[in-house]
């Protein structure tokens, strides 16, 4: 025999407290019915964007590959992201800019209560979530569907700016280390250009052209005038006038600026120090256009996030459900009757003495 509180015997129950759970279930459908009514309309806006590999978006690796951008994004970039979206100094600064304190009703800042409260609220209406395309979906609900458009694509722009500033540091001391190694070689490279300007006043080596080949050529000249001169019997003055003139153009100790000893000694120092200049030229050269570079990719911001879609203001509310509000009430209010009623059945039935021992 079925138990008299089964599920078979369940209806009888049930019709003997019509009344009772009609008036529950019509009760509920009212409250509900207001209070659903009273709530207000909430708008999500959602943008959403795929995080970059930070060596994507690095200036100087992009110029050298040719501009190209890969928009693939690591597991380690999305984390990244989604701790800097969720952080709290994110929350604080929008908190700030919008001044949700007003929008939420909550009081002025400083307050510890109203400050968890505004918190509080910002989180419950923020939603981060990295979807099955590797894209991160930002979604934020209000009651203002403008404020909740503009608010996500700020937070957007906000952990864009957040995540470049990570490598802001290191880029600022890769700058001044290229700025201490310019400096010291345009340092060095004037130090040597003085130097090989004493060298030449001193050796008589300016570069001029054909240098070598004139004072070959006087020597030359001058040497077969004073064979010429001896063997023909020329005057003792003229001899002794030519071999000063062949000791000027051939001893440094003469005076003479340009002279053959001088040049000699002097034209090994010389072009060792043309080549060390010529190679500080170079690498400071090197140096400088290095310097630029990143100097500009210090200035320059490339996004480290790629938009795949903006927030925009909604077109439709996406809460409360009023409907599954009013179902959700009635449901619970009867199945709580049911219950209710069950327990007080169970109460009121009679028991059977306990049998004597």
């Amino acid at each position: 025999m079925l138990s008299r509180y089964s599920l078979f015997g369940l209806w009888p129950l049930l019709y003997r407290w019509k009344s009772w759970l009609l008036g529950a279930g019509l009760l509920a459908l009212a409250v509900s019915a207001v209070v659903s009514l009273l709530l207000p309309n909430e708008y999500a806006s959602t943008a959403v964007f795929i995080p970059s590999n930070p060596e994507a978006i690095d200036p100087d690796r992009t110029l050298a590959e040719g501009g190209r951008l890969d928009p693939g994004a690591r597991a380690e970039d999305i984390d990244r992201v989604l701790t800097i979206g969720q952080s709290q100094p994110v929350a604080e600064e929008l908190i700030r800019r919008f001044d949700l304190y007003k929008h939420y009703k909550a009081g002025k800042p400083g307050n510890d209560e109203a400050d968890n409260y505004v918190l509080y609220e910002f989180m419950s209406n923020l939603s981060l979530v990295h979807n099955e395309r590797d894209a991160i979906e930002l979604t934020f609900l209000d009651t203002d569907k403008q404020l909740a458009a503009r608010l996500a694509n700020t937070m957007v722009g906000l952990i864009d700016s957040i995540n470049q500033q990570l490598t802001v540091e290191n880029r600022r001391k890769v700058l001044d280390l290229q700025r201490t190694r310019y400096t010291y070689l345009n340092k060095s490279f004037q130090t040597t250009q003085q130097e090989i300007l004493k060298a030449r006043r001193h050796y008589g080596i300016y570069g001029l052209e054909e240098e070598s080949r004139y004072l070959a050529r006087e020597v030359i000249r001058v040497e077969a005038a004073l064979r010429q001169a001896e063997g023909s019997g020329a005057s003792a003055a003229t001899v002794a006038g030519l071999r000063r003139a062949l000791r000027g153009l051939t001893e440094a100790k003469t005076g003479n600026r340009f002279n053959l000893e001088s040049y000699a000694q002097g034209l090994d120092s010389v072009q060792m120090m043309e080549t060390r200049m010529k190679d500080l030229a170079n690498r400071m050269a090197t140096a400088r256009g290095e310097y630029e570079s990143a100097d500009i990719a210090l200035k320059s911001r490339i996004s480290s996030l790629y938009i795949v879609q903006p927030a925009l203001p909604a077109t439709r509310k996406a809460r409360p459900i009023r409907w599954l509000i009013v179902l959700g009430s009635v449901a619970v209010t009867l199945g709580l009757s049911v219950v209710l009623i069950g327990v007080l059945e169970w109460y009121r039935a009679p028991r059977p003495l306990a049998q004597a021992a």
